[in-house]
C-alpha cells in the first residue's frame, strides 16, 4: 500500500514490549457461526488497509479463545500453514461454513419429518453422527499440536468422566504437557454439543511417554462466551511473573483490549413460562416448540454472566472503550437454531453478521441485565475500525521495543 509501512510478518511480541494484552473471543453456537465469521472478516479488513494485505490477526492478538463453533474458528485462525502463517485468512471462514455446514448437519425433507426424525434420534442417541465434522477437521487441520499455532490459544472443553472443565490453553502446555494435543481432536471435542453430536474420547502422549485418556463434549457446558476464560490463562501468568508479561500486575484489567463476539441469541418472546415448564419432561427440556430449552438456558445464561462480569470490571476501571461486546440477541424462529443448515437460514445468518456490523455497539445494562445501545451512536463497525487502529499502534510498539525483531535491533544500533 502506498505511503504505508507494512509490518513484518514476524510473530507477535509478547506484551513485555507494548502497553496492552489483546485477546479475541468467540462464542460457541453451531452453525450460528457465520455470525461472527462476518465481524472477523471485517476486522482483518481494517487491519489489511493499515498494514497491508498479509495482515492476519492471529499477528495482533495476544490470545484467540473460542467455544465450540468458535474454537474450530480459533484453530483456522492460529493454525499455521506450510510457511508457518495462519492456516486460514478470516475471509475463508464464511465460505467454509457453506460448504460444509449442510454436511455436518444433514437436513431431512418435509418439516413434519424433519421434526419427528429429529425426536426419534435424540430419544437413541446425538442427532448427528458427527463423521463428515471429525473427517473434515482432521483433514484441514492435520497433524498440528497445540504448540505450533502461531499465537497463543484458548479452547474449552468438559470431560465427563472427570466431570471437570478441561480448558486446552497454550499457556498450560509447559506445566502440563498431556494437553498438547492435536488440534483436530480439540475441535472435534469442544465441538461435541450434548444431544447434537457425540462425546470425544483419545489418548495423548507428552514427550515422555506419559499417557491421558480424555472423554469430553462440548466447553459451552462450563464456557460458552470464553472470553473470562482466556482472561483467567493470561492472568495466572502474569502471577507466575511470565517474562511475557513482566510489567503487568495481577488484575491490573485495564491494559486489557477484549473483543468478544456473540453467535447471537433469540429474542426474548417470552414463550415459556415457570407454569409451561412445571408440566415438562426430558423430552420436552430437550425438545419443546423444535428448540432445545435446556441447552439454551445454560450456554445463554453463562455467555451472559461472562459479559456481565467484564462489563461492570471494565467500567469501574474506566476502560469500558477497550471492550466491546458485539452480540445480536433479536433472532427469531430458525434463526437461532445451531443446526438448521438449510441453504436459505445460512444465508440468512450470513447477512444477520452483515447487518450487526452498522448496528449500534451496545452494552449490558448492570441494573437491569438488558443489553442496550450507546447513547454515543458508535456502530460495531466504527468500534472495529477504531479498534484496529489501536491494535495495529500496539503491534508496531512492541516491534520498536523487542529485541526480537529486526525493527527493534534497527532502533537500538541507531540509537
Amino acid at each position: 500500500m502506498e505511503g504505508v509501512t507494512k509490518l513484518s510478518v514476524e510473530q507477535i511480541q509478547p506484551p513485555t514490549y507494548g502497553n496492552l494484552v489483546t485477546i479475541l473471543s468467540i462464542d460457541g453456537g453451531g452453525i450460528r457461526g457465520l455470525i461472527p465469521a462476518a465481524i472477523i472478516e471485517f476486522l482483518e479488513s481494517q487491519l489489511q488497509e493499515l498494514d497491508g494485505e498479509d495482515a492476519r490477526l492471529a499477528d495482533y492478538f495476544d490470545v484467540i479463545s473460542g467455544t465450540s463453533t468458535g474454537g474450530l474458528v480459533t484453530a483456522m485462525l492460529a493454525a499455521p500453514d506450510q510457511n508457518n502463517r495462519p492456516l486460514f485468512a478470516a475471509k475463508d471462514i464464511k465460505p467454509f461454513y457453506l460448504e460444509h455446514c449442510p454436511k455436518i448437519f444433514p437436513q431431512h425433507r418435509g418439516v413434519g419429518g424433519l421434526m419427528l426424525a429429529k425426536v426419534m434420534r435424540s430419544l437413541g442417541g446425538p442427532k448427528y453422527d458427527g463423521k463428515y465434522l471429525h473427517e473434515v477437521v482432521r483433514q484441514k487441520l492435520g497433524d498440528v499440536k497445540l504448540n505450533e499455532t502461531i499465537t497463543n490459544i484458548v479452547i474449552p472443553t468438559f470431560d465427563i468422566k472427570t466431570l471437570q472443565p478441561i480448558i486446552f490453553s497454550s499457556y498450560q502446555i509447559k506445566n502440563t504437557p498431556c494437553l498438547n494435543a492435536k488440534l483436530s481432536d480439540i475441535c472435534i471435542s469442544t465441538s461435541a454439543a450434548p444431544t447434537y453430536l457425540p462425546a470425544h474420547n483419545f489418548i495423548n502422549k507428552d514427550d515422555a511417554g506419559k499417557e491421558e485418556e480424555f472423554n469430553l463434549i462440548d466447553g459451552g457446558v462450563c464456557a460458552n462466551n470464553p472470553a473470562l476464560v482466556a482472561m483467567n490463562e493470561v492472568t495466572k501468568q502474569i502471577i507466575k511473573q511470565s517474562p511475557d508479561f513482566f510489567p503487568i500486575k495481577p488484575l491490573e484489567y485495564g491494559r486489557f483490549l477484549i473483543i468478544s463476539i456473540g453467535t447471537g441469541t433469540a429474542k426474548n418472546e417470552e414463550k415459556f413460562n415457570a407454569q409451561m415448564a412445571a408440566k415438562w419432561g426430558l423430552l420436552d427440556w430437550l425438545t419443546h416448540s423444535g428448540s432445545n430449552p435446556l441447552i439454551d438456558v445454560f450456554t445463554q445464561s453463562s455467555g451472559d454472566m461472562v459479559d456481565f462480569h467484564l462489563s461492570a470490571v471494565t467500567q469501574a476501571l474506566h476502560s469500558e472503550d477497550n471492550y466491546l461486546r458485539i452480540q445480536d440477541d433479536t433472532l427469531t424462529g430458525i434463526d437461532s437454531s445451531v443446526d438448521i443448515a438449510t441453504e436459505e437460514n445460512l444465508k440468512k445468518l450470513c447477512q444477520i453478521g452483515e447487518t450487526l456490523l452498522k448496528k449500534p455497539v451496545s452494552r449490558v445494562n448492570l441494573e437491569n441485565g438488558h443489553f442496550e445501545p450507546l447513547k454515543s451512536g458508535e456502530t460495531n463497525e466504527d468500534a472495529l475500525k477504531r479498534l484496529a487502529k489501536i491494535l495495529s499502534q500496539e503491534r508496531r510498539l512492541r516491534e520498536m521495543r523487542s529485541p526480537h525483531t529486526s525493527r527493534g535491533r534497527k532502533n537500538r544500533h541507531l540509537a
